[in-house]
């Protein structure tokens, strides 16, 4: 059947989706002077539910993206600095964990800035950067493979022929799901709410964020991430299977929560909530799974990349949508489009975060064990070295693997 459209176009690269994945996959393909059309159905600034925490990780991989980033978030009126983690045991026992041994000396480790900040930035930065197509309040209805591309319509009839698609369109991805073939399961993916609160007692004058693991929650947990003026982002998530299995309504039982729990309570009486709780959905990367195919590539939550210990999602948003520029620009140079040129995607996503992915995989499975939190944080609150080298695992992956070994809690349980 033929396609009647208004216009046609033919881009090297299609980006679906304007987040950090797809920003960083256009960012990366213009630095190396490639040709993308970005399609992102909402118009900015657009708020996203999320968590809000830019870790170290997502610092340093914009400073190689782009520098300038670094600095505009580092002076963003809404921003947050973090210095580090604050872990609360089942238990109600608290183990402050810093970033840095120069806790508030030069430039922080992180960052709390709303998405509705951080996202702007970064899709600035896209429109700024050149050869980027970019196309606000467009869905792409339909995606048709061909021999040598693809043939995408747009909601408003445009029609377009890339090459390659990188689909960076969230954890709802429309293509990951009806064209890669990439379903949900309960048990690698996680329900999540949010909302902001103004007037909350207790935030950490240094931005360490606090992780509730509470008993009500196992194995998931409730946020606390402080911004400025006495706001916060807080939140919780779990594990959709345990969701379903436990019947729970997760906005009532952030607000029963905040409203009745020991820890919480007191902090909350007198905060006022800026809007309603938003709910999200969080595919996790806790099994391997394909990345690409022919003639496209999974990026960020569209892969299921999300961390299922942390929930983190926006290091490994941008750290994949890098990854997928230089395939698909290594991939368009030799004219090797299919699954096969593609897969080289997949070996270095699986290679960079691979091992991290499985460490919190492990750390999920063993998250529903009320006494090892109790034991961890009670032991490294008394023990120097121990609270030492918990505050290395953040950066050094071969001490946080001692976590999944039993060694490790017999080395606690006996000193």
């Amino acid at each position: 059947m033929a396609v009647t459209a208004t216009s046609r176009s033919g881009p090297d690269v299609l980006i679906i989706g304007g987040g950090p994945g797809g920003c960083a996959a256009a960012l990366q393909l213009a630095k190396r002077g490639l040709r993308s059309t970005l399609v992102e159905k909402q118009r900015f600034p657009r708020d996203k539910v999320c968590g809000d925490a830019l870790s170290g990780k997502v610092m340093r991989t914009l400073g190689r993206l782009d520098p300038a980033l670094v600095e505009r978030v580092a002076t963003d009126a809404g921003r947050m600095p973090s210095w580090g983690v604050t872990f609360v045991a089942p238990g109600g026992e608290a183990l402050r964990v810093p970033f840095s041994r120069t806790t508030g000396q030069g430039e922080a480790p992180g960052f709390i800035l709303p998405r509705l900040h951080f996202d702007a930035l970064l899709f600035d930065a896209v429109e700024r950067s050149g050869p980027v197509d970019v196309r606000q309040g467009c869905v792409a209805r339909s995606f048709e493979k061909r021999d040598g591309g693809w043939t995408v319509i747009l909601d408003n009839g445009d029609v377009l022929t890339p090459r390659v698609v990188i689909a960076a369109d969230g954890a709802n991805s429309h293509f990951a799901r009806h064209v890669a073939g990439l379903g949900m399961d309960p048990r690698h993916h996680a329900a999540g709410v949010r909302a902001y609160y103004r007037g909350v007692q207790g935030l950490d004058a240094d931005g360490f964020i606090e992780l509730h693991f509470l008993k009500e929650l196992l194995p998931g947990y409730l946020w606390v991430f402080p911004l400025p003026g006495g706001r916060a982002n807080v939140g919780l998530g779990l594990r959709s299977d345990h969701v379903r299995a436990r019947r729970l309504d997760l906005k009532a039982e952030l607000h029963r929560l905040l409203s009745t729990h020991p820890t919480l309570s007191s902090r909350f009486a007198g905060a006022e909530p800026e809007g309603p709780v938003q709910g999200m959905g969080l595919p996790l990367g806790s099994r391997r799974h394909p990345l690409s195919g022919d003639g496209y590539l999974l990026v960020g939550d569209a892969g299921h990349l999300i961390d299922p210990f942390t929930g983190e999602g926006i290091s490994h948003a941008i750290i994949s949508g890098v990854h997928a520029a230089d395939v698909a620009c290594d991939a368009l140079a030799s004219g090797s489009l299919g699954a096969r040129a593609l897969a080289a995607y997949d070996a270095r996503v699986w290679k960079r975060l691979g091992q991290e992915l499985a460490i919190s995989a492990r750390l999920q499975g063993l998250a529903h064990k009320a006494w090892l939190f109790d034991l961890v944080v009670r032991r490294a609150n008394r023990n120097p070295a121990l609270a030492d080298t918990i505050s290395s695992m953040f950066t050094d992956l071969d001490l946080r693997a001692r976590l999944r070994k039993p060694g490790f809690y017999l080395q606690l349980l006996f000193g």
